[in-house]
Parts: structure tokens; sequence; C-alpha cells
């Protein structure tokens, strides 16, 4: 057992109290015995949380500073004003984000009160009359503004995953930092939370509502938003939604957002998550410094919400939607700060684990349902239980609904094995282990500690209780919150939802870019001299080993030093391309027993074990994982090689399983990612693809099962790679290899398999395929005559940081920021896989209907006519070589880089060339690489939408159309 986990458990027999300490620099903090974090939480005059964690693996940091407030506390008239303020907080200070903030203000103000003007006219010619007043203002206010100045501070100091997001109890906003930047990043943040500037309002509003449009495609979140409507009536969990309703986003409030920060976005209401590479003295003193003169609000307000009425009879409601039929049910509990969540998140375990709980081995295992889960979901206020599932073919979504409530009702009889809770308390360990594994994870406990407001020491000592906890306990808890009619069951069916709006395009003048424009602040940043921090590259020679296993196989081995958690893989150069029934072989594999276990006892053994084994054929390679706590890794191995070896056929779960695959293959057509993936597939390949290449229905139904079943005991015979990262040496590991390893003397060579060349792209033609929608899918794709060259690499990659990576890119700035056409938008040149493929040119955006034309005008423009900007570059440049100084590659993650190298002829890190040469290249590189490898190509446009809502005739002088069927794209 891990030594840390082992002095966490020491607290069944403590009697845990939180200390208190000083550190020299006078800043108390409090801690908790035998927390593997070593967390010290400090809390400032002002009320600021900050809680600090040390972990020196790579020399960066992860930041979180999460506020108390999200969508719940959005004022009725004005729902999704939390998250649209988020945005917000990305559009800068009036230190910078501005060049002149004496002569922007009073222009931001005149469209303020423009707005609130706007939001109480009802007369459409009024309003249009009143928008285009907001139009001409902002585009003149747009010349003061500089966009993307926060992104660019960010890329200054080498930041990476600027981002955020908001919930009904937070608003979360994250940076990853090199240990370097504290000061600066302390300096740009408490700016931005003090002195936040509301610009950019109407561009930004049409990015928000494109995330709008993309939930109405999203039938998950209307079925989690009918949830919250059942279980939560009168609080506004229930009453309104994070993203707001599309009348309100179409209305909104400057006004409104003002009181809002005002009144939130104070100290005493915020907290500083942070985990990495950090002296928690000197960060909490730079915290202080620049964080300590926020000012509280002493009168922040304590929401007066409506207690929820007991439910007594089961509420029933039905969802509307493109996507294949489900049903969910779902119970309330009290919020995640109480100990009954405690409870909760064990009870959900015995139910659902994803291995061997009562709906894995009763309901899925047994192939009763197509599919099922469940989880428990924590807010604040209130948490639920939720369970789903999809019918099988025939199936109805009553007859889902009454197998779920089944499995519930054993639990209120205790119908399940006692040791099951010692596996879920060995298998809470291992997921605690897990998020511990990255600073991401590790601050992110920090962030839900404090939105949900429980105290450290009860998180920390959380499994010392569960483990207490007896069956007796389960059955007791079931019957007291798992009745039978106090629950919420909603049927998402198929259909076109009548609440849905259709929202006509504004007329919005792009605003100004500003490209070449720096305020005094982003300069001093960029001035600031810190210590630096150099580069670390791999040697694969000394970073890895590689050794030999019996049969000669190699064997790639990195040791875990860190913690008890280890993944054994073998790895075949063989896929779905060399035999077409590998994937089937594979997923039926998930049915099958042994001469002497049934499948829910070899299940229920991986779980008991805390480990986990999948297999995952790719197009061109395969992946047998094995994973979990190292301490039972041979046994775990055993296991597994048994069933590879002795898997028995199970001729009733065949038949099932094709009925399973034909329903899941129906299904897949009506989900619009499914459909656009295929589409671009088929732009790639043609009709013959890897994605294509599967067992037809015919060959599904007239299969012998045994068929597969041998293709699984013949596996291990073919040659392949061992790789492994744990905590074993390099000889334990080769033992348990040589003991339990199931492999013959010679290993036969792989067999041939069919290849799929990417098309090639002469001339432009636009490939639409239906799909009906609010927002319609386009990527651009353009296969090159050009094999993988490590000389162009560099010159590639800076090319990509410049015009189509973060936020601070060409293609963000020109199709959100300055013309708000999309969410998201992206592009750039991609290399290949493998040796044997080319490069390609890629776009994608999702948007409005009425916006399709302009997207694709623009994109054409700034891929052909690249806006070439000085300042862009130098940023985009500095925050590459930024990045790469404070860049570690570690664990596991070294294997994967050497296997990624010799996929493509290389042997040594690809870092080091691409850090050499950056350091002199110039924008004129970027310019002659982009007329070189993009300006001018042709493209294959795909368009996934109904046709009925895109202007043909201008299309068709993009390029000729070609309309596709769904059986086209699918293959079937």
């Amino acid at each position: 057992m891990n030594k840390l986990l082992k002095l966490s458990c020491l607290s069944l027999f403590l009697a845990l109290v939180i200390c208190s300490c000083s550190s020299p620099q006078k800043y108390s903090y409090e801690t908790v015995p035998n927390d593997p974090l070593k967390a010290r939480i400090y809390t400032l005059d002002n009320g600021l949380k900050v809680y600090l964690t040390v972990n020196k693996e790579t020399p960066r940091i992860q930041t979180f500073i999460a506020v108390r407030v999200g969508g719940k506390n959005d004022p009725a008239e004005t729902t999704g004003l939390a998250h649209y303020f988020e945005h917000l907080m990305f559009k800068g200070t009036d230190k910078y984000g501005t060049q002149d903030y004496a002569t922007e203000k009073p222009l931001l103000d005149q469209i303020e009160q423009q707005f609130e003007i706007y939001r109480k006219t009802t007369d459409e010619a009024e309003r249009k009359a009143i928008y285009h007043t907001i139009d001409s203002l902002s585009y003149e206010a747009s010349k003061y503004a500089i966009p993307n100045e926060y992104d660019k501070l960010m890329a200054a100091i080498g930041s990476t995953g600027s981002n955020a997001y908001t919930w009904y109890d937070q608003t979360v906003y994250q940076e990853d930092i090199p240990s370097n930047q504290i000061e600066n990043w302390a300096k740009i943040q408490a700016d931005r939370f003090e002195n936040n500037v509301i610009r950019g309002f109407h561009t930004e509003l049409e990015a928000v509502y494109e995330e709008k449009n993309m939930s109405l495609t999203r039938d998950n979140s209307k079925v989690q938003e009918a949830i919250f409507s059942s279980l939560f009536p009168k609080h506004p969990y229930g009453t309104q939604t994070v993203l707001g309703t599309q009348e309100n986003l179409k209305n909104p409030s400057i006004t409104n957002i003002k009181n809002y920060y005002k009144q939130w976005y104070v100290p005493n209401n915020m907290a500083i998550c942070m985990s990495g590479d950090l002296d928690p003295d000197e960060t909490i003193a730079m915290i202080d410094k620049y964080f300590g003169s926020l000012k509280p609000n002493p009168e922040l307000p304590k929401l007066d919400l409506p207690k929820e009425d007991p439910i007594t009879a089961p509420i029933v409601k039905e969802v509307l939607g493109p996507d294949a039929e489900s049903v969910a049910l779902a119970w309330r509990f009290p919020g995640a700060s109480s100990k009954d969540f405690e409870i909760l998140q064990v009870v959900s375990q015995v139910l659902y684990n994803g291995q061997a709980g009562l709906i894995d081995l009763n309901l899925n295992q047994q192939q009763k349902v197509l599919n099922s889960y469940g989880y428990p979901m924590g807010l604040a206020d209130y948490s639920a239980l939720i369970l789903g599932g999809q019918p099988k073919q025939g199936q109805t979504l009553e007859e889902v609904k009454d197998l779920l409530l089944s499995e519930i009702k054993k639990l209120r009889t205790g119908e399940f094995d006692e040791k099951m809770l010692q596996a879920n308390i060995n298998n809470f360990k291992l997921n605690e282990l897990q998020s511990m594994e990255s600073n991401e994870g590790r601050a992110d406990m920090f962030v839900n500690s404090f939105i949900d407001g429980t105290n450290w020491e009860d998180e920390v000592t959380a499994i010392d209780r569960m483990a207490k906890l007896t069956k007796e306990d389960i059955a007791a808890f079931a019957n007291q919150y798992l009745k039978e009619d106090n629950y919420a069951v909603i049927y998402k069916k198929q259909g076109k939802d009548p609440n849905e709006k259709k929202m006509t395009k504004p007329e919005i003048t792009p605003i100004v870019s500003n490209r070449d424009v720096t305020s005094p602040f982003l300069t001093s940043i960029q001035e600031s001299v810190v210590k630096p921090i150099e580069p670390v590259f791999l040697d694969f020679k000394k970073d890895m080993s590689q050794l030999t296993a019996k049969s000669d196989i190699p064997v790639l081995y990195k040791q875990n030093v860190a913690n008890d958690l280890f993944q054994l893989i073998y790895v075949f150069d063989m896929g779905n391309n060399n035999d077409k029934a590998l994937g089937t072989a594979f997923d039926y594999l998930e049915y099958l027993g042994t001469s002497d276990m049934t499948p829910e006892e070899l299940k229920s053994e991986f779980y008991r074990l805390a480990c986990t084994f999948y297999v995952s054929p790719g197009n061109e390679r395969t992946y047998v994982v094995l994973s979990g706590l190292n301490e039972n890794m041979p046994a775990a191995m055993q296991l597994f090689e048994k069933l590879l070896a002795d898997a028995q056929v199970n001729k009733e779960a065949y038949e099932n399983l094709v009925e399973d695959i034909l329903k899941a293959r129906t299904d897949a057509k009506l989900n619009q990612g499914k459909n656009f993936s295929r589409l671009m597939n088929y732009a790639m390949y043609g009709p013959q693809s890897p994605a294509t290449n599967v067992l037809t229905e015919a060959e599904l139904i007239s299969m012998n099962p045994q068929e597969l079943v041998d293709r699984i005991h013949n596996q291990n015979n073919y040659k392949h790679r061992i790789l492994y990262y744990g905590p074993s040496s390099s000889k334990d590991l080769l033992a348990t290899i040589d003991q339990y390893h199931q492999v013959p003397a010679a290993l036969k060579d792989i067999p041939a398999g069919n290849e799929y060349p990417y098309l090639e792209t002469p001339t432009t033609k636009v490939l639409i395929a239906p799909y009906e929608a609010k927002q319609i899918y386009m990527a651009q794709i353009s296969n090159l005559d050009k094999k993988y060259d490590p000389a162009i690499e560099p010159t590639r990659e800076l090319y990509n940081e410049y015009f189509g990576g973060g936020m601070n890119s060409i293609v963000f700035q020109e199709m959100r920021e300055t013309r708000g056409l999309a969410y998201s938008a992206w592009a750039g040149m991609l290399p290949p896989n493998y040796l044997k493929y080319p490069y390609t040119i890629r776009t994608q955006i999702a948007t409005q209907n009425d916006k399709m034309i302009d997207a694709v005008n623009t994109f054409n423009d700034i891929i052909n006519n690249m806006p070439e900007s000085e300042a862009a570059f130098k940023l985009a440049k500095e925050g590459l070589i930024n990045r790469m100084r404070t860049d570690r590659i570690i664990k596991s993650d070294i294997i994967w880089t050497y296997i990624n190298a010799q996929d493509l002829g290389q042997n040594v890190d690809p870092r080091i060339k691409l850090y050499n040469d950056v350091q002199t290249m110039t924008l004129k590189d970027i310019v002659d690489f982009q007329k070189e490898w993009v300006k001018g190509r042709t493209y294959v446009y795909c368009i996934l939408g109904d046709k009925k809502d895109l202007d043909m005739n201008k299309l068709k002088a993009v390029g000729p159309i070609e309309e596709l069927t769904q059986q086209q794209i699918f293959g079937y």
C-alpha cells in the first residue's frame, strides 16, 4: 500500500484536529493530519481563501480561481448571466485590453444604455434600429480596444490551458503557469478580478448564443435540465439553467452584469487553489501582495432559497431531440457537504461502477438493455442520484425504467454481496491516487471542497468513514431515500423540440482587431525579468529502459516512483484494417467467461483487485490494457491471461451482441457528432475507409461465434510489444511477464492488412450531408502531396500557433472575436501519425445556419490572405518558447513519445529541433511557409446540415455540390 494512503488510514484510530501553524512571514494556515496532499489552507484578512499543495514533478503550477457564484445566482429576468460574465472576464480591464480607456469608456457607457433600451423594447423594427446603433457604437469603441490581450498576457508568461467554466454554484478560472511566473500571474489576475471592463459585448454575445445553439442538439443537456426542473421545482437549480433561455440571451443587461460582478466577485467569496512546483511561504506572500488589497463585500448576501417539498409520486417528463431514445431516473438528496452525500457515493458504486455493480452485472453484463449507468451529482444545496439506460431493439423505455428500478429495490432489500463494500473502498483509494497524479486533479479537489462548503479534514478522512459502512447501513439509507415513489423519470424521445426558436443572425460590423497594438501593461509583463527555467528534453536511452521478455518480446519500461499505480499494455501492430472482425471479437469478450468462472465472477474479481482491463482495436494497432494497484498486478495479470486463453463461447450472448451492434449503428445515425465524423471520414478516404471496414449485417448474423473466440485465443500468438509504467523493478516485471504471459516460443508475423490511402484533393468541391439542427457543422480538408518531413516541423508548429492555435490566434480573432460567427473555430496543418500518410490542412467550425456562408468566406479569406502581425507573431513565438522551457514529458508519456517518434521514423525527442529552430524564426518564415503549403489550396468542404437552411446558390459559387445520404457516409 502507498505510504501516504497508509497514513490516511491511521486516522481511523486518531482524533483528527486542524493544526494551526505559521509561516515565517506571519501567514497563519490550517493543515490536516495525514493529508496526502499536505495542503496548506490560508485565509487572508479580506476573506480570500488560498489552498496550496506542493508537487515538484514539473516546473509548472495549476491554478484555479474559484468564485462561489453560478447559474443559481442569475436574476430571473437575465438568466445565463453568470456564464456570460465568465466570457467577459477575458476582455480586459482599464489597464489592458485597451489603448485609451478614457476615450473608450464613454462609448462603452452608451452601449450599456442602448442595451437597456433594447431589452425593454418589443417592436421588432425599433429593436433593429437600436441594434444598429449598438453595432455602430461597438465599432467605434473597438478602435480603442485590444482584443484578446488577456490571452496575449497568458501567452507571454507561458501559461497553457486558459479557460473557465460556469455551473450552478460556481464559476472557475484556470491557468497552468510556469513556476517562475507566479508574480506576473498574480499581478494579471488581481487586476482582472478587481477592475474588469465589459467590452466586445455584442460579438461575445453571439459566441455565447452559439454555445446555447450547441446545447439544443445535445439531448443529454436537455435531459439534465428536465431532471433538475423535476427534482427542484422551487430552487434555481430547476427554475433556470446555466446557459439561460434563448429569449434572455438575446435581451441581456450590462447593468445587471455589473451589479452581479460588484456583489459576488469579491475576495470573501473566492478561493485560489494551486498545486505544483511552488514554495508555500513565497507564494502566499505574493498572493497577499496583489490580492490582499481587493475589497470584500461585508454584506455578501446569502440566498434565501426555498426548500423543496418531499416528492410523494413519480414525476414524469418527456424530452424531444434528435438522438436515440433513452430514459433517466433521478432521486433528490441533501447537498454535497452532508454526510448523506458521502454515503450516496458508496451507494452509487454498489449500483454502478463500470465493472461489478448491480447495474453492471445484472443489466449490462446480461445484455438486458443496450446500455445503462448510474452516478451521483453533487451540488452545494442539493444533490442527486441519476440512473439511465438505452433500450435494445424492440424494448420500450418503460421496460428499461422498470429494470433500473428493480436494481434499486435490491439495494433496499440488501440483495448485494457485502464484499462489494470493501471492493468499493479499494477503488475509492485507487481513484484518489489517480486524481493526485496531476496538478489539475489535486487543485480541483480544493475547488470542490470550497464550492461545496466542506471542511478539508472531512475530505481527507472521507474514505475512512466510508470503510465503516455496513450492508445494513446501505439498505437503511436506500429505504430512507430511494423509495418506490419519490423519483423523477425523464423519457428522451425522438422528435423536434417545439420550444426551440429560430434566431436570425444580427448584422454585425466586424470590429477592429488592432493586432499590432500593445498596452503598456502587456509590455511591462513582456519586459519583466524572471529567473529562467531551462528546457529538459528526453534521451530515450536514459529516460526509459528497453528490456526483452520471453519469446523475444520487446518491453518498454519506465518505473513509477510516485505511487502504487501501474499500467501494463500489450501493443500489436495490427487492427481492424488487418481483420475487420477483430473489433467485434473483443466486443464479444466483454460477455464471456472461462471454463470455471462466469463473466460476472470475472468482473467482480477484477473490481475486488482494484484493477481494470480492456482491449482496444484501432485501425492499425490494438492495445490490450491492464491497470490498477500494482500490488495486485500479478493476480490481475493471471486472471486476464486466463480469460484471453480460455474464453468460452456463449451463443446467446453473441446473438444479443449482434442485435445490440445493429441497434447502436442505427442510433449512431441520429447523433450530430457521429454524422459529422463520418462525413469528414468520407472526405478523407472516399466511400471505402477504415470506418466502413466492419462486418456487415449479413456477416454478423452468419458469423460462427467460435471464430471470434478463436481470434481472442490467438491474439497473444502474434508479435507484439509490452509497455509498463509502474513501481515494480525491471527484474520483478520480467519475472511476472515470464510467469503469467501466455505466448508461444516463436510469435507469428502480423498479417497483411487493407490499405486506405488519403484521397488527393485536386479540385474544390462541397459535400453536404443531411442533419436537421440549429447549427451547421463545417470543415475544410485538403490532403497535401507531402509526407512527414522533420525539417518543416518547427515552422509548421509555429505557423499553427500563430494562425490557428489558441484564443490569441488569427482564426479565433477573426471568426469569433471580430465577427461573432462561432463559439469555437480552429484551423491548422496537421502532421501524419505514420510515415505512409501525408500532411493535411483542416479547418472546423460550428455556427448558426444563416452564418454559414459568412463563415466559409471568412475562412477562405484568412487562409489565403493570412493577416500579418509582428506583435501577434512575437507573442506566438514567445508563448511557444516559454511553454517548451517548462514542458516536461514524464511518467508513461515518455514511452508514448518514443512510440510516436518511432512511428514517424525518428529516434530523438522532436522538441529539441523545435526549440532550437524557433529561436531564430521570423514572421517572414511563417509567411513563406503559408505561401508554400497553405495558400491557394483546393478543399473538400464538409457541411452537415439541412440544405433548406442554406443558401445553395452561394454555396455553388464555392464549388460544385455533391449531396450525400447517411447510407453513403456511414457505409450501411
